[in-house]
């Protein structure tokens, strides 16, 4: 069978990593309703003048109220009586503290405890009843029942008591509205919220005193405002959660004495207007979805702190790496561009070898631009892999010195590039890409290294020739920053990975050793690469040796040269993997390369579909001012590494004002090739070769002297 044959690729997981985007979505949005939450009493928004569609008994009425009724009704504690009532919680610092002073002092109150913070302290809402307290509910969020929709009404309500179920075994039918006080400072919207509620089995629980204890006034100012005047009673309300109530528990240590002695008994709200217990035993039903939900709001919180650790630990790695690879490049430019002795030039014959599949539209210029090469003793093999197209009928007809051309059946690159290994006749061979286009200098500036007689191999410096177009100009940045940067690196740390298709050279008998090029893995040429170091060569990088090369001009192209690219990687560094454990330059190779590869290209991107998705719950419940900052600062910091990377490589600046919307959706291209191939390979699936289609834009824009495309 042919090699250049595409095969299906699995797909089914692309709805499952839909799925579970959205489940992360859903568990990082629960999280983010229900941290962070604060607290208060008190109009939260405009209230009506005149508190239009409040009925005038509930207005002027007591601070309890029924209304699932034909009439409302109200109800207020007798004289001498006081039922303490606390909200926002229960909170794990305050509540406790709050829990000592009543018992203290032998008295009890009314706890209305928001759902979410039922669900992060269930042995702390078990501690209040066991104690002698009521419960109540002051919903799931501390949403703003009058201003909330009725569906979102409905499941603060519906959540709060299944919290509580599951928690206590009990279910409550008191409520106290967020941000609520005194009946009368009820709204209409307010009050039809209540209503509403009432047709759930809700009691509305108001006040008569609000010492506004939330604003820390000030622990005689709290006293003061919620002792009653002339002995009578009052529903008095607190809180023991939504912020510091340090104040509160001072407070309330001072006035439980003193009122005492003043002849006020302490109870909760049902007996304090002498109501039966406001508490229902729970269903197995209700008290089950209560620890389901308990749960998943745990869950939630828990993958939010992994998100968290994930952001941070991938922020260090990306600092670090940026570090790494600045003062690599910095020592890497230093050894190759500083005045020193000169070394021996090399001059001896160059075998080019140009593997040829259907190259038609660039061929002629890839040969003509090796023909014009400044370069003393030059041969340039054209191997045609069956060609349809006439690549090969191409090249003859030019009828160039020193040009051959052999023709082979499809049997794929790596066959082609043997083919012409075998026929090559000098002892430094460079071999490119049959879409590739060298500069004069190119091939004199590439095998120069070779006069260290250490080197096995050489990379050279590939450049998008077509960058006129933004997907060629996102192309043209990564080839810049994330290749050529990443092998400065590499070269100083002497592990280099790839060398790339397009232009690279080496010695022919290192290629013998390692027995010529491989065909088991799409990546030859990293495969290749990562042979020669196990061997004991090295291998470094040539940044003046430039090729232009013809870079995918369509999303789909693109997709596939990548998800050939990708796969062929990871098939390498599994081939590879045993280099972890050997000495030398195959150890420099595992302990170094493969580490960098694992992280930077396979790992990390696997992770970014999760970041994206942070991102979207940033804006939805982080302030955008910091998410602006965050951006960026991160967008500052990518635009410096492209600056420096472009200056480095003497590219113009020009192209860094694509970099942004590169990181919205370029990005995301990369990384989802990268799922696909890591699924592809998990699966057992052999990818196959996916040739691009070739245009010709790297031979119009460029020509045969290989002009910088501007």
């Amino acid at each position: 069978m042919a090699r250049h044959i595409a095969r299906r690729d699995p797909r089914a997981h692309w709805v499952l990593l839909v799925l579970a985007l959205f489940l992360l979505l859903a568990a990082l949005s629960l999280n983010g309703l229900v941290s962070g939450l604060g607290g208060g009493s008190g109009q939260r928004h405009d209230a009506d003048a005149a508190a239009t569609g409040v009925p005038r008994q509930v207005n002027t009425g007591g601070p309890v109220l029924r209304l699932d009724r034909d009439e409302p009704v109200s109800r207020a504690v007798p004289d001498r009586t006081i039922a303490l009532t606390f909200d926002d919680g229960p909170d794990p610092e305050w509540t406790p503290q709050v829990l000592d002073v009543l018992r203290r002092h032998g008295a009890r109150a009314t706890f209305f405890v928001v759902g979410s913070r039922v669900n992060e302290n269930p042995e702390l809402t078990r501690r209040i009843l066991a104690e002698g307290h009521e419960l109540g509910s002051h919903t799931y969020t501390h949403a703003d029942l009058g201003t909330a929709p009725a569906w979102r009404r409905d499941v603060e309500l519906s959540l709060t008591r299944k919290a509580i179920a599951g928690a206590t075994g009990w279910e409550v039918t008191l409520l106290r509205p967020p941000y609520s006080s005194r009946p009368g400072e009820l709204t209409g919207t307010q009050y039809a919220a209540l209503v509403a509620a009432a047709g759930t089995g809700h009691v509305t629980v108001l006040s008569d005193l609000d010492t506004k204890d939330w604003q820390r006034p000030g622990v005689d100012a709290i006293v003061k405002a919620a002792t009653p005047a002339r002995g009578r009673g009052a529903v008095v309300l607190l809180h023991d959660g939504g912020g510091d109530r340090s104040e509160t528990v001072a407070a309330l240590d001072r006035m439980l004495p003193d009122l005492t002695r003043q002849g006020y008994r302490f109870t909760t709200v049902s007996e304090g207007v002498d109501a039966p217990a406001s508490m229902v035993k729970a269903s197995v039903g209700s008290r089950a979805s209560g620890t389901a939900l308990r749960w998943t709001q745990t869950g939630a919180r828990w993958t939010a702190g992994g998100m968290d650790l994930l952001l941070g630990i991938a922020l260090v790695l990306g600092v670090a790496r940026l570090a790494v690879q600045v003062v690599c490049a910095q020592r890497h430019v230093r050894r190759v561009r500083r005045p020193g002795p000169p070394r021996p030039a090399v001059g001896e014959p160059v075998s080019v070898i140009v593997p040829a599949y259907n190259e038609a539209a660039n061929i002629a210029a890839t040969v003509r631009s090796l023909v014009a090469s400044a370069y003393p003793a030059l041969e340039v093999i054209v191997v045609d892999d069956g060609s349809s197209d006439g690549t090969a009928d191409i090249v003859e007809r030019m009828r160039l010195r020193g040009v051959r051309v052999i023709r082979q059946a499809n049997a794929g690159k790596p066959a082609a590039l043997n083919t012409g290994i075998r026929a090559a006749r000098a002892n430094l061979l460079v071999l490119v890409d049959g879409d590739t286009v060298f500069q004069p200098d190119t091939v004199h500036r590439l095998v120069q290294g070779f006069a260290d007689p250490t080197v096995g191999a050489i990379s050279g410096n590939t450049k998008v020739a077509n960058r006129r177009r933004l997907l060629g100009r996102w192309q043209h940045l990564e080839y810049v920053i994330g290749f050529n940067l990443d092998r400065r690196m590499y070269d100083v740390l002497e592990c280099m990975p790839t060398i790339p298709g397009a232009i690279g050279a080496f010695r022919r008998e290192v290629l013998l050793a390692v027995g010529g090029v491989p065909s088991d893995t799409l990546a030859e040429d990293t495969d290749l690469t990562m042979k020669v170091l196990r061997a004991g060569w090295r291998v470094v990088y040539e940044e003046s040796a430039i090729a232009w090369t013809e870079a995918p001009s369509t999303l789909r192209q693109l997709w596939r040269q990548r998800y050939r690219w990708c796969y062929g990687t990871m098939q390498a560094m599994w081939k590879h993997r045993h280099a972890l454990r050997e000495p030398g330059a195959g150890g420099k190779l595992g302990r170094r390369g493969l580490p960098y590869l694992t992280v930077f290209q396979i790992v990390l991107p696997l992770a970014a579909p999760a970041v994206d998705v942070y991102a979207v719950y940033g804006l939805l419940f982080l302030p955008w001012s910091n998410l602006v900052l965050a951006w960026a600062g991160l967008l500052l910091l990518q635009g410096l590494t492209a600056a420096y990377a472009l200056r480095l490589d003497r590219e113009r600046y020009g192209p860094l004002w694509s970099l942004p919307f590169q990181q919205l959706v370029y990005r995301q291209l990369m990384y989802l090739v990268v799922v696909q191939s890591v699924v592809t390979a998990l699966v057992g699936n052999r990818l196959r070769w996916q040739r691009m289609v070739r245009t010709g834009e790297a031979a119009a824009l460029i020509g045969v002297q290989g002009r910088a495309p501007y």
